[in-house]
């Protein structure tokens, strides 16, 4: 960090461990950021932090985009850490204004989410031992997530009288409190069924415990828990990449759209308030349609 610059940013730090009593860590990334930031502007020819304008920040902004060497959000992040410290700067009567402020970052690409394609699905699905009931649990439980496009706070938070009896059907409890029901398929019904018959040495003596599924504990499944199984599952049934619950969803979410094109169905069994959150997966669906073009389109085709 520049020799000028650093005393302000220090007494920052320490108002932000004592004051705010931020976490080492939290601490330890502010400092980065402000060093990173500090450097820089003392290359575009700041010497002290009451000549910090907003041309200045506007140049240090395109400095880190430009070329890529910061990804936008990694950006945002190092601006909104200058922008507490102008403000900071600010009470202190350095700065009569944060120049900060004033200042955007590149737009954010929205990161498409990550999903397994029917072959993996299958490969992760493919636990065949009922002896083991912990795996006829966790089949149940993948089996579940992917049927249905469940939350993982939604499937912790199940009750064995979330099941609707004698319907393949299943109400949910979704973000702010708002009540679902989805469809549950075949396969997923068959081994909650297998996991129903043994859940009762998974319930404590005398114990009325509402919850679907059950630790060892004789506790209510963790999501802790259930993102150890699945991880831990991803590797012993060999999946190329990391699986964790909403890989699962998504999988469950870009499988149906590409399979109805239904946009509307799927936001209400996603359970999402807004469509435009559902609308990623049209992202997903267009790759899988222009793949398809590329392949099987006579004009799509190089000639040789």
């Amino acid at each position: 960090m520049p020799e000028a610059l650093a005393p302000a940013v220090e007494a920052f730090l320490q108002h932000l461990r004592v004051e705010r009593q931020l976490s080492p860590h939290t601490l330890t990334n502010y400092r980065r950021h402000l060093g990173e930031c500090s450097a820089h502007l003392a290359e575009l020819g700041l010497d002290d932090w009451h000549w910090l304008k907003a041309p200045l920040v506007r140049a240090l902004v395109v400095r880190l985009h430009k070329g890529g060497r910061q990804a936008p959000r990694t950006l945002a992040t190092k601006l909104s850490a200058l922008r507490s410290f102008g403000d900071y700067l600010v009470r202190q009567g350095v700065l009569k204004a944060n120049p900060a402020r004033g200042v955007v970052t590149p737009k954010q690409g929205r990161p498409l989410p990550n999903n397994l394609d029917v072959d993996e699905l299958h490969q992760l699905l493919n636990l065949t031992d009922e002896s083991d009931p912990l795996a006829v649990r966790d089949r149940a439980i993948m089996e579940l997530f992917y049927s249905s496009g469940l939350r993982l706070a939604e499937l912790v938070a199940l009750n064995v009288a979330d099941l609707v009896p004698g319907e393949r059907m299943l109400r949910v409890l979704g973000k702010g409190s708002k009540e679902r029901v989805v469809p549950v398929g075949r396969l997923a019904l068959e081994w909650l069924a297998k996991w129903l018959a043994l859940r009762p040495a998974f319930v404590a003596p005398g114990s009325d415990e509402p919850a679907l599924f059950l630790s060892q504990q004789h506790r209510r499944l963790s999501p802790r828990s259930v993102q150890k199984r699945l991880a831990e599952w991803g590797v012993k049934q060999s999946l190329p990449s990391h699986v964790h619950p909403h890989k699962l969803r998504h999988s469950f979410a870009t499988h149906l759209l590409e399979s109805s094109g239904d946009l509307r169905a799927v936001q209400e069994l996603l359970g999402h308030a807004n469509l435009a959150t559902t609308q990623i997966y049209t992202h997903l669906d267009f790759q899988h349609l222009a793949q398809v073009y590329d392949q099987a389109h006579p004009r799509a085709k190089r000639n040789k």
